[in-house]
């Protein structure tokens, strides 16, 4: 370890986010502006970014947002060693109006906070960023860095297709573990699926669903929330997901799936819990025919519907048939949020950009 630097753990103290010093360097190099369609996740980006140091002295320093750039690091910073990183993801998006839009950036920031204050890294006034975010949609800044490192990343959408994946039950590694930081948007979280993942893919499926525990706990769906539509034996619809048990990430989608299951689906006559399931009971569901249907839920796809899960050497069906690449729950998800984030149906998550 010789040769790496010393760090101050973060504290509250110093300066916040100040949006009236807001200093903008424009590209000299502007990108071509692509259609939708053009659009590859994770290798197009804006053409400029957001940059906010920070140190303990004085805090948050003059926002900048500067043209899209490398970062310069010294070899000792500490999230080489130490994984100092948390980021946070959003969408914006254009309605049919011409506004853009945010997405309940509200629940991403006070994410992003709890995520930094785990892990010692400072945190900010939520509001000042979304100003920075909202307030500048002609310079879309990207990223947030200080000495150590988080990031926030505005996704345009990409796509409206749907299409059904597989998944392998995952009980050999652990995604999330009580009292660990699997709750958490840390970098740390992601590097160690990606083994399990490559692996379930050379079995020819999409994701991995990660179980936890001797009784086989259903947790989530590679980097999304699993939600399970289940008809009880005596008939009793419930759309049930895992309860945040610090195992489980606060996703934004999945309380969103929550909130509209609870005030669309309720009067319907569906029951809608947060609670503990196996994978024993998921399989009893599958084999009886009761299992309606399965979804994942994040921010990027919003909904991924799921046609199997391979487990114990079974290929358990998801209530899709071969024809089906969405049961109605998800698609009615899709449809009753993709109206709230593109306007056309007014509502409190939906944040204008003027």
């Amino acid at each position: 370890m010789n040769g790496i630097k010393r760090h101050s753990v973060a504290k509250a103290e110093g300066a916040d986010i100040d949006v009236s010093k807001l200093v903008i360097e424009q590209t000299k190099n502007p990108g071509t502006i692509k259609s939708p369609n053009e659009i590859v996740f994770g290798r197009n980006f804006t053409d400029h970014m957001l940059s906010i140091e920070w140190n303990t002295k004085d805090g948050w320093a003059t926002p900048h947002i500067i043209p899209y750039q490398n970062l310069s690091l010294d070899p000792a910073t500490c999230v080489f060693h130490y994984a100092f990183e948390c980021f946070e993801g959003m969408k914006a998006y254009k309605g049919k109006d011409g506004k853009l839009r945010l997405f309940r950036p509200d629940k991403n920031m006070a994410r992003f906070n709890k995520s930094a204050r785990r892990i010692s890294l400072p945190t900010f006034q939520p509001e000042a960023l979304i100003d920075l975010i909202a307030n500048n949609s002609g310079y879309q800044p990207s990223k947030l860095c200080n000495g150590v490192c988080h990031c926030i990343s505005c996704w345009s959408v990409l796509s409206n297709w749907v299409k059904a994946i597989s998944l392998e039950a995952t009980n050999y590694a652990v995604r999330a573990w009580p009292g660990g930081v699997g709750d958490k948007k840390l970098g740390a979280n992601y590097a160690p699926c990606v083994v399990p993942q490559a692996d379930a893919a050379s079995r020819g499926h999409q994701q991995n669903l990660w179980l936890f525990g001797e009784e086989e706990y259903v947790t989530e769906v590679g980097t999304m929330n699993m939600f399970a539509a289940i008809r009880s034996k005596d008939g009793q619809k419930e759309l049930v997901t895992a309860p945040l048990d610090g195992t489980i990430l606060e996703g934004v989608t999945r309380d969103s799936v929550l909130a509209l299951a609870r005030q669309r689906l309720v009067p319907e006559g569906w029951k809608v819990s947060e609670r503990k399931y196996t994978m024993k009971e998921l399989e009893e569901a599958s084999l009886e025919g009761r299992l309606i249907e399965a979804f994942g839920a994040g921010t990027a796809a919003i909904v991924s519907p799921i046609r199997t899960i391979s487990w114990r050497g079974k290929e358990l069906g998801c209530g899709l048939s071969e024809n089906e690449e969405s049961g109605e729950i998800a698609m009615k998800m899709k449809e009753w949020m993709e109206a709230i984030q593109y306007g056309d149906e007014p509502h409190e998550w939906s944040y204008i950009i003027e």
